[in-house]
């Protein structure tokens, strides 16, 4: 068998990622060194685990052992997972699909695909564990803390057509949002601003100079010191409508970043980003037919009281 004709399988829903052994200056002997020493954020216990687990394959398919020896200019395969990961107890619900596309209700508190402490616990691996589909990639996404609309590639030859939809900004995407109510602003208005990198370096900031980001918004009712918000981003830049509405001094209800960061707990579900992304409409870039979709779920003003 040939190294092209190994294809590492799916499994529980984790695709193998695929690594290139590069010659070493240093007396590298075994390929367990060479991966401690390349992923130096991983520990070497867990190579370890994952050498006992059968979960590093060579590249014909065959089972690496700790001691395995190492072979520059070849590459292995290794499989991720965690000992310990939170379950995030909501689930998500497929609203529909045709042979390219799937479209997503995505719960609060659940990771797009896996990173950092999150592999099994994301929408990514949760969705290729229930349809066994391994091409499914993420055409574009939702932050953690949001839920709603989210939109995936089922088949690798077309995902560049809806990936260029976005690119174009061929897709009108409108959320709600609850934040505090302000009689003092006009609405409905148009924010835009200039976003680069905060910090921390997960966060975004308002700077000098000319606007990168732009969202419309709408207000949709009041309900005493809150009010729910249409939100339409005409950008699409990180954080972009918790940012915006913060700048006005409207921060969303329950926003663990904005105004400033709030660590929480990572298994207390009990206070969910007030946003949500309700509805998404483009003309499918295959059939050319217009699409739309709501999500089923909704934020309840009432509830902010």
């Amino acid at each position: 068998m040939s190294s092209a004709e190994f294809i590492p399988p799916m499994l529980q829903g984790v695709s193998a990622s695929k690594v290139f052994l590069k010659p070493s200056p240093d007396a590298i002997h075994r390929i367990y060194d060479y991966l401690c020493a390349q992923f130096p954020h991983i520990e070497a216990a867990e190579w370890r685990q994952r050498f006992q687990d059968g979960l590093i394959y060579d590249a014909h398919g065959l089972k690496l052992q700790a001691h395995s020896p190492f072979q520059a200019n070849s590459h292995v395969f290794y499989y991720r997972f965690l000992k310990h990961e939170i379950h995030v107890p909501f689930e998500h619900q497929i609203l529909f699909e045709n042979e390219d596309l799937m479209v997503i209700d995505k719960p609060h508190f659940l990771t797009m695909s896996p990173t950092g402490q999150y592999v099994q616990e994301t929408l990514l691996v949760r969705l290729k564990n229930q349809t066994g589909i391994e091409q499914l990639t993420p055409i574009h996404r939702l932050d953690r803390e949001t839920a709603g609309i989210v939109l995936f590639s089922k088949r690798a030859e077309s995902r560049g057509a809806y990936q260029q939809m976005f690119a174009e900004r061929q897709v009108q995407k409108a959320y709600h949002a609850i934040a505090p109510y302000a009689p003092e602003l006009e609405f409905p208005q148009t924010v835009r601003l200039r976003m680069d990198k905060g910090e921390p370096f997960y966060t975004m900031q308002v700077t000098a100079g000319a606007p990168n980001s732009e969202t419309e918004i709408q207000l949709l009712a009041q309900h005493g010191a809150w009010a729910k918000y249409l939100l339409k981003p005409h950008t699409g830049k990180q954080h972009q409508l918790r940012v915006h509405l913060n700048a006005l001094g409207l921060p969303i209800r329950n926003d663990p970043f904005y105004p400033q960061v709030a660590h929480k707990a990572e298994d207390d579900f009990s206070q969910p980003l007030q946003l949500l992304a309700k509805h998404i409409e483009f003309k499918d870039p295959l059939s050319l037919q217009a699409m739309q979709f709501s999500s089923k779920q909704d934020l309840n003003l009432e509830l902010t009281l």
